[in-house]
């Protein structure tokens, strides 16, 4: 009786001790597998921790960006706007003014129509500003067309402010002296000249 309680010992001791062993291999494993879980949730965790600065750093650059862009823009626009508040005082009342003065016409119609032929006749067609038609409409039915070699149709329009229109009668070309033409040629030799005083440019 006393050989099977040793056997019977000594097989319950072996085999608790392979369980232990085998218990503890299972648990170093486990631990293992847990650090190495741990590693890559941190590695990921850094990863994407390292992917959030990346974004926000060109989320920022591209904001700084975008408002360096719109600043210059709205820098650029304002300028403009000055620069053509100025131009407009300083070119188009004045143009306006002057291409207003039904006496002034005259004298300017008169000296255009002669140099469109001065040799041989050519029928012209005049576009004048509708406001200026009692000022001048009997002047370019007679004098002005009395002293014209070849034929004149005047008509009056709306959409001319102050100057005139004159070319050809078969209307194939123009030449532009309204107050609007005027001001925007004057205002493009005036306009380096206004940047410069006004930005330095």
């Amino acid at each position: 009786m006393d050989k099977l309680q040793e056997l019977t010992d000594k097989l319950y001791n072996e085999g608790l001790s392979k369980g232990k062993e085998e218990g503890q291999r299972l648990l170093e494993e486990a631990k293992s597998q847990a650090e190495q879980m741990v590693a890559e949730a941190r590695a990921q965790a850094a990863a994407l921790v390292e992917e959030a600065k990346k974004n926000a750093a060109d989320l920022k650059s591209k904001a700084e960006s975008d408002i360096r862009s719109a600043s210059a823009q709205a820098l650029q626009a304002t300028r403009k706007d000055i620069e053509n508040l100025l131009l407009e005082a300083t070119c188009k009342a004045p143009a306006k003014a002057e291409l207003s003065d039904a006496a002034l016409l005259k004298e300017v119609i008169l000296e255009t129509a002669r140099r469109f032929s001065p040799d041989a006749p050519c029928d012209l067609a005049l576009v004048l500003p509708e406001k200026l038609r009692g000022a001048l409409e009997s002047w370019v039915s007679g004098e002005l067309a009395g002293k014209l070699n070849g034929g004149l149709s005047a008509s009056f329009s709306k959409k001319l402010a102050g100057g005139f229109q004159i070319g050809p009668a078969d209307g194939s070309w123009y030449v532009n002296f309204s107050d609007e033409s005027f001001s925007a040629l004057i205002a493009e030799y005036l306009r380096p000249v206004t940047r410069k005083l006004l930005f330095g440019e």
